[in-house]
């Protein structure tokens, strides 16, 4: 399993995105454990340690520490963790000499598909994927992305999903839109509408860039994928993932004309179409808060606020807000979204690990964390009073509401592709080079690797 790039690339901006949204309790000085649902009876697990392995670290490790320890006062039980930036070599390392943690927390379903496969992972149960099938927004595609092969082939539900990411959002300006009498769209019509007003007012509705060093692409193929989502359904995206769905299908050719019609329109983008394979991402949303604003819109996952000029305070003094990138209402796929999300795992079994996956189900738990910031989850009996901002508590509402989640497709892609020719050609397609074409050479790639 290669690790995409692209997970390193954002990754970076946590701590900057950390800052905003208020650590109001991160420092102990406030009870999480005081939640607007009530924690239900977790059982009694006095002096039993539970093994914690991941990559948490800073503020979400501090988060983290403070959400656990609520369990850890009704249980008696103790959480010991350890987090590292290796976290994936070192516990592929533990798993492989039979000396695992009761608990690894991964931040993408391919490693843990792969340590399940090799018989390192223990089946959470299928009354846990009943559950989330229930209670979370998208529900069914949250148990897939936690069900994988065993050593035998035969597919169990291992993997909890805990704490989001969301991309599918639109950044925006609010007194920008009150000035032009501009409305949120609902529908992908109504958005492409409001652009075309915005151009015949003479403003530039999009700021688009897809310039990042070595990863230079990837913001084109999160584009792609939101799209794939809004205009084919979930089970093709899947097959696209795994090349089933080929790159140069009428299917993903469509998605990529519906991203030029965007980001290859002179009249659209911040500084011209051409502008977008040379405009680094992280520069992209500047030009919301220029004055006058170069364009009226930003798509683009929820970190980018670290990289406003204010480094996301704008979004508390109301200058700068986010709305859904919304569905086709002709196509009758729902609400999609596209996100993240970290995957806890067992690796060793108890109780008292058992009672923790339990804990994990409670309102409370998510609750405890949501009000910290920096939290968002697709739990549907979460008390969206609980999220620390606004803005927040959109983005759960968000996740809640949703009728599929996928993960990023090009972090699930082989590394050759979505590291790799995903990238590369998406930056020629942002060059002027044609939809055909480019899905070509990006299916040669897949062919090159078979």
């Amino acid at each position: 399993m290669v690790i995409s790039t692209k997970l390193t690339v954002t990754a970076a901006v946590v701590a900057a995105t950390c800052t905003f949204g208020s650590i109001s309790h991160a420092d102990g000085h406030a009870d999480v454990c005081a939640t607007p649902t009530k924690l239900g009876d977790m059982g009694s697990f006095p002096g039993e340690v539970i093994t914690v392995q991941g990559s948490l670290l800073g503020t979400d490790e501090e988060m983290f520490l403070n959400t656990v320890s609520c369990f850890e006062k009704a249980t008696g039980a103790k959480i010991q963790y350890s987090g590292s930036r290796d976290f994936a070599a070192l516990v592929v390392a533990d798993m492989r000499s039979n000396n695992p943690p009761n608990i690894a927390i991964f931040p993408q379903p391919g490693l843990a598909a792969d340590m399940a496969a090799e018989g390192h992972l223990i089946p959470i149960g299928d009354d846990a994927a009943a559950w989330m099938n229930n209670n979370y927004g998208a529900g069914s595609s949250w148990v897939d992305l936690g069900t994988y092969a065993d050593a035998n082939g035969n597919d169990h539900f291992y993997g909890f999903a805990y704490k989001m990411d969301l991309k599918s959002l639109v950044w925006y300006s609010p007194e920008q839109f009150e000035d032009n009498g501009y409305e949120i769209p609902t529908t992908m019509e109504g958005l492409i509408e409001l652009s075309d007003q915005m151009v015949a007012d003479g403003n530039t509705p999009w700021c688009i860039g897809v310039e990042s060093g070595n990863a230079t692409g990837w913001t084109a193929t999160d584009w792609m994928e939101d799209i794939m989502l809004r205009t084919t359904s979930a089970e093709n995206y899947d097959r696209w993932v795994s090349n089933d769905l080929a790159f140069n299908s009428p299917e993903v050719i469509n998605a990529m004309e519906l991203y030029g019609k965007f980001s290859r329109n002179d009249d659209y983008v911040a500084g011209g179409a051409a502008s977008v394979a040379t405009t680094s991402f992280g520069d992209a949303p500047k030009g919301l808060f220029t004055s006058p604003p170069s364009c009226m819109m930003h798509r683009q996952a929820s970190f980018i606020t670290g990289f406003f000029p204010d480094k996301g305070e704008e979004v508390a003094r109301g200058e700068a807000d986010a709305f859904y990138f919304p569905p086709f209402a002709s196509g009758n796929l729902g609400n999609p979204v596209l996100g993240a999300g970290t995957l806890y795992t067992m690796a060793k079994d108890s109780p008292a690990t058992r009672g923790f996956f339990k804990y994990l189900q409670e309102a409370s738990a998510h609750e405890a964390w949501m009000q910290q910031g920096v939290f968002l989850t697709a739990h549907k009996g979460a008390d969206l009073s609980a999220y620390a901002t606004p803005l927040l508590r959109k983005q759960g509402e968000i996740l809640a509401n949703a009728t599929t989640f996928r993960f990023d497709a090009s972090d699930l892609m082989p590394g050759a592709i979505g590291a790799g020719a995903f990238w590369s050609e998406m930056t020629a397609f942002a060059n002027g080079q044609d939809a055909n074409k480019t899905a070509d050479n990006i299916q040669s790639a897949w062919d090159a690797i078979k």
